[in-house]
């Protein structure tokens, strides 16, 4: 499952972690990754546990880091989830926003750089988790991001995706990419033809879906979209082309569970 929490700037934010809880109870997802995963930057650390998995930089756990409060919950309901988060740059001048990645399995992370600036005060700054675990005797790769805009003056979708490809070309396992992308898969010749396209021969899961329940993941004016009144899917689970697609669904969109967020989640179940 992958979503863009938009954390701590909904109306109702515990009421959010509280719904997206009981989401992962009932469905026992295998893998979640989630953006926008957002902590205050004065507020006090967090004390973590063996659950935690932290990258080799890792910045500080902070007891208001959403990730943190809804694995506590999670634990509170008897559901126990290896978690890793990467902060990416300063958000709406008071968080440190970053990426999460959660997992049922003891997951190996990292946090990488893929935008050319570097600078937390620069929210064109893009980090993304990579976590490995085994499935059995394959070894899967899992990534979760949150990409810059096609339309922007450095083009700085088309940088980031080259700075992933790059990274995972050097890795050796069965991939899965989800996040928010930014870029709708009906524009053409921009960033999703780019990731159709590329060498690491992955695969759209809505496309590939033997059963679909939804599409579009945003149907409204966001953050980074102000001007927009159209539905776009911005948001995609990609997969390598050995796996098997068995559905795909958009969920917390009002009609499968409660909207939590400005953008809908999607679940996928394949093979």
């Amino acid at each position: 499952m992958t979503l863009n929490t938009h954390s701590w700037m909904e109306a109702n934010d515990q009421q959010q972690i509280e719904i997206l809880a009981k989401r992962i109870v009932k469905e026992e997802y295998d893998l979640i990754s989630l953006q926008e995963v957002n902590q205050l930057l004065t507020s006090p650390l967090a004390k973590t546990d063996k659950y935690f998995q932290p990258t080799v930089e890792q910045q500080g756990i902070h007891q208001d880091n959403f990730l943190f409060c809804l694995t506590e919950r999670l634990k509170e309901l008897g559901c126990y989830y290896y978690w890793g988060w990467g902060y990416s740059h300063i958000g709406y001048d008071i968080y440190h926003e970053g990426i999460g990645l959660m997992s049922k399995v003891p997951i190996k992370v990292e946090s990488r750089l893929i935008s050319e600036s570097s600078d937390p005060n620069d929210y064109h700054t893009r980090m993304i988790m990579i976590g490995e675990s085994m499935e059995g005797d394959q070894k899967l790769i899992v990534v979760s991001g949150h990409f810059s805009w096609w339309r922007t003056s450095e083009n700085a979708f088309a940088y980031e995706w080259r700075a992933l490809e790059n990274i995972l070309l050097e890795k050796q396992g069965a991939l899965i990419i989800m996040g928010d992308f930014n870029n709708d898969a009906k524009r053409i010749d921009e960033g999703y033809d780019l990731v159709k396209e590329s060498p690491l021969e992955i695969q759209d899961a809505f496309i590939q879906a033997k059963n679909k329940s939804g599409e579009n993941t945003v149907e409204k004016s966001i953050d980074g979209w102000d001007q927009n009144a159209e539905e776009l899917r911005i948001d995609y689970i990609f997969t390598s082309r050995d796996f098997e697609i068995e559905s795909y669904r958009i969920v917390f969109d009002g009609e499968n569970e409660y909207t939590i967020s400005d953008h809908y989640g999607i679940e996928v179940t394949m093979d």
